[in-house]
């Protein structure tokens, strides 16, 4: 049997074993919370390691390696903001988010969240914020269709347009049926899977070339302007704006819906800790594997890539077995299906929940909102699949935008508003609007401030806009009140 097949039959058995858990999962899906947040019964680990595997995406395998692999060490700015942003989103947020969510007529989602937050009796900080989640999640979702695109046409030669259609065709089959338990517990496969590929493929290249240490001295010796923390590939040394813009990514965790459902649909507030044990330990080991996949990558391969994004690939159809190869390179899709699957809930949720059930009538029933979460899992994914159709599009380039404009839309609204009693619902519209504006402006402008990543200013400028929105407006005595209530559950 030839490589080829050994690989497509691993890739089908693969696909086989997450719609079996999908199959389950639907016959387990009874209302809209067990749809959208599992009925809030997730495990500490089983939340850790599916907001990991959904966070990570293509991006861990794909991107992460590409950008090390074309810049060097230098490109390590972003792991270690991403490292902080994890651990810091889980011990500021997740067991106050769990314990509000719950008190709040058990908030599905974060638009709705932030309306009983602030008692709004009109539905317009609903409608802005889906508005944003729709608009950002598009191109996340696109991000990963791009990523499949890739890993199809890389390892079975097919068309690239052909690619996307068939990722996206495995996305929505076990997404549309099993709802958030089947994305949660195909997570915790996926993101094992993702973590064994990232161990086992650095410690081939290392022991290939002799080592860790004999890697690193190969490395300087052959490719020195990698070797550096504080200089690009070029030599330039780094700005502080290139810093900070690389730091600024871990910001981004405070306002992602994929990753907040984790931290609601939590078993039991006391599970935090152990669960953000477990993200720092995964997210860690990813960030490290995916780094010397990109760097020592160099070494194995006697010609430059000139997409460095499929370093991950190449590695494994050098070093390994069909039959191994086929299970590594299932990881890849293991890290697309994750994160896709999960922002198709969180944007189909958006759609159900904050547009249709707020806008089309107030007495719909739960099983009318979960019909209409699969019908808008079906139509986001087209449109996202028109959106991933151009073969020259760069994972991380997309990833980065939708990235920065839910970050700056959602992560000071919802940090502010789990920690302080005075602020208002129109502040809370504010930063929405403020953040996800100015990445969409800051986007479009190029050269000298501007360059630095929109997160950053998103961010800054939406809390800016709460605190001072919300110091202007009036916060009634029993919104306060309640809210420290609350917080006196958290001590």
């Amino acid at each position: 049997m030839s490589g080829q097949w050994l690989v497509a039959l691993t890739f089908i058995a693969y696909l086989a074993l997450i719609l079996a858990i999908g199959v389950y999962a639907y016959q387990r899906t009874k209302d809209a919370s067990d749809y959208f947040l599992g009925g809030r019964s997730l495990p500490p680990a089983v939340a850790a390691l599916s907001a990991g595997a959904s966070d990570m995406s293509g991006w861990l395998l794909l991107g992460l390696p590409g950008a090390a692999y074309a810049s060097g060490l230098s490109s390590a700015w972003i792991a270690i903001g991403l490292f902080s942003g994890i651990v810091l989103s889980w011990t500021t947020m997740a067991r106050r988010l769990r314990i509000y969510t719950y008190a709040l007529d058990d908030a599905l989602t974060v638009p709705a969240y932030l309306h009983r937050r602030f008692n709004l009796e009109h539905p317009y900080l609903r409608t802005v914020c889906a508005i944003f989640i729709l608009l950002f999640f598009l191109f996340y979702v696109a991000s990963g269709l791009i990523a499949g695109g890739k890993l199809f046409e890389t390892v079975f030669g097919w068309d690239y347009q052909w690619a996307v259609v068939i990722g996206a065709i495995a996305v929505i089959s076990y997404t549309l049926f099993g709802g958030f338990l089947a994305v949660s517990w195909t997570d915790v496969f996926q993101g094992l899977l993702m973590s064994l590929a990232l161990v086992i493929v650095p410690i081939m290249v290392i022991s290939d070339e002799g080592g860790f240490g004999n890697a690193v001295h190969l490395m300087r010796e052959q490719h020195p302007e990698l070797m550096h923390w504080m200089t690009d590939n070029t030599g330039a040394a780094l700005g502080v704006a290139a810093i900070l813009s690389s730091l600024a990514w871990g910001l981004g965790y405070f306002g992602q819906p994929h990753i907040l459902a984790r931290f609601k649909a939590l078993r039991h507030p006391d599970d935090m800790p152990v669960a953000a044990t477990v993200a720092a330990v995964w997210s860690l080991a990813g960030f490290l594997g995916a780094m010397c996949v990109g760097l020592f990558g160099h070494l194995e391969l006697a010609q430059t890539l000139p997409d460095g994004e499929r370093i991950f690939m190449a590695l494994v159809e050098s070093l390994f077995h069909p039959l191994v190869a086929g299970i590594l390179l299932a990881a890849i899709l293991s890290a697309i299906m994750s994160t896709a699957d999960s922002q198709l809930l969180v944007s189909s949720a958006a759609l159900a929940e904050d547009l249709y059930h707020v806008w089309f009538g107030k007495k719909v029933t739960s099983e009318s909102l979960v019909s209409v979460g699969r019908w808008a899992v079906v139509a986001l994914s087209l449109i996202a699949v028109g959106v991933a159709m151009d073969p020259d599009s760069k994972v991380l380039d997309v990833v980065a935008y939708a990235w920065a404009g839910l970050g700056a839309a959602f992560g000071p609204t919802i940090l502010i508003s789990l920690y302080w009693s005075r602020m208002t619902g129109t502040g809370a519209i504010a930063g929405v609007l403020v953040g996800g504006i100015t990445v969409v402006i800051w986007k479009q402008l190029s050269g000298g401030i501007f360059d630095i990543y929109e997160l950053l200013p998103g961010f800054v400028l939406s809390a800016a806009a709460i605190v001072l929105v919300s110091a202007l407006t009036h916060c009634p005595e029993e919104i306060s009140t309640r809210h420290r209530q609350l917080l006196g559950q958290k001590q």
